[in-house]
């Protein structure tokens, strides 16, 4: 296995105040909360960041829940409060099942389970109560939130506590952006302001499209999504996936199939083009491994199963038992991923391996812009399917989640507070 070339995460910070630095118990932030939605993406993201300060022995995950299940999987447009509102009124005034189908199936209108019942509901009273009751013993309280639905409760928390906590949004809440301590995003969800977005966009709706100003000082901006691969996390799952991925032939090529969105759109297609350009190039591997996430549709991974299940190069795993990616991340000698997944991208471009990329020319926006900022970085190349896999190259790997951490002990020393593990 390769060496991992990346570094440590921050363990601590100079150039505070003395008071502050010797354990003044007003000033040093001993524990954190994550504000969750229930997306792995997203709280992956909250987690990393949190990690990276060296508190990830010392927090608690609370979630904000929207009502699931029927009709609900239409309204996720609508504000988390609004929609919780709506399903209250539609399960009293309507009832928890309609007739459909000529009364032949019934179907639930509304679902009253989430599946997140073992985390508790973020409440922002409750939260602020908290920070402001415990401040004197137990010091700040450092607050991270992602995903758009966290964004009321987090806001909240700041505004009925700002003395008692520092509140970070992690991915861009469009518009007053002063509720936040630090909101961290990628430069990407700028693109917006970029003049080739300008042209894009009808002139009547440019004041609706989000963000419409330069970030201030209080934002924070990323190549791409924070996350909690470091080289502590790899070494970890090198040493946990040892037995099963050391002995594999080399080079190890990892590939890693997402789902398409609304801005990154493929099917079947993309499946078929992809299983041709591995099959040109299995001749420069060792060994293939092959990984969907939940959000792969069965026609793309259907087509990839079949193509492969028999080849003695190829493994594709199912699903079942330990989830390999943090083995395939510490392992692997090349990647290819499909362009639709910041996440999955983010983490293996912060490993210092080659990276390639199948579909990024189907993205548009500014998944579009993340996609040319990779490239132009020389993080990741397209995948054409004439490589040599054993053909290494090597980059400044992606340093997004320390950087942000180091960021976030900037902003702290200047309240003079610090992080305390």
């Amino acid at each position: 296995m390769r060496p991992i070339r990346l570094p440590e995460p921050p363990s601590g910070f100079s150039g505070l105040p003395e008071i502050f630095d010797s354990g003044g118990v007003y000033g040093a932030i001993k524990r954190a909360i994550i504000i969750g939605n229930g997306f792995a993406g997203s709280e992956n993201q909250s987690i990393g960041l949190v990690r990276a300060l060296g508190l990830s022995r010392h927090h608690s995950l609370y979630r904000v829940t929207r009502p699931r299940g029927g009709i609900n999987e239409w309204l996720h447009w609508v504000p988390v409060s609004l929609h919780k509102k709506l399903d209250y009124f539609m399960k009293r005034i309507i009832g928890y099942q309609v007739m459909v189908n000529n009364g032949q199936k019934v179907m639930p209108l509304f679902s009253q389970t989430t599946g997140l019942s073992d985390v508790l509901e973020a409440d922002a009273n409750h939260i602020a109560k908290m920070a402001r009751e415990t401040f004197d013993k137990d010091g700040p309280l450092l607050v991270v939130a992602s995903g758009r639905d966290t964004i009321s409760v987090s806001s909240s928390i700041k505004r009925l506590a700002p003395e008692n906590v520092f509140v970070v949004q992690i991915q861009h809440p469009r518009s007053h952006l002063n509720r936040f301590d630090m909101v961290i995003t990628p430069r990407h969800d700028y693109y917006p302001l970029t003049p080739h977005a300008q042209e894009q966009i009808p002139w009547f709706l440019r004041r609706w499209i989000t963000p419409r100003e330069p970030p201030g000082k209080n934002v924070v901006l990323t190549v791409g999504a924070l996350h909690q691969v470091d080289s502590a996390a790899l070494r970890s799952a090198a040493s946990a996936w040892h037995d099963e991925l050391a002995p594999l032939p080399k080079p190890l090529l990892v590939v890693n199939v997402g789902g398409p969105t609304g801005n990154c759109p493929y099917g079947a297609d993309l499946a078929k083009q992809l299983a041709t350009m591995v099959r040109n190039i299995l001749w420069s591997c060792g060994s293939i491994r092959i990984s969907f996430s939940r959000r792969t549709p069965e026609k793309v991974s259907n087509i990839l199963v079949r193509e492969f299940s028999g080849n003695q190069k190829v493994y594709i795993w199912d699903g079942e038992g330990r989830n390999p990616h943090m083995g395939h991340l510490a392992w692997a000698d090349a990647f290819v991923i499909t362009a639709d997944s910041v996440s999955m991208l983010s983490e293996a471009c912060s490993t210092g391996k080659p990276v390639y990329v199948i579909g990024a020319e189907r993205c548009t926006w500014k998944f579009a812009d993340f996609q040319k900022s990779l490239q132009e970085r020389g993080v990741a190349r397209p995948f054409t399917g004439k490589e040599d896999i054993s053909e290494s190259w090597s980059y400044s790997p992606l340093n997004d989640t320390t950087e942000a951490a180091n960021r976030v002990n900037m902003a702290l020393a200047q309240r003079g507070w610090s992080i305390h593990s």
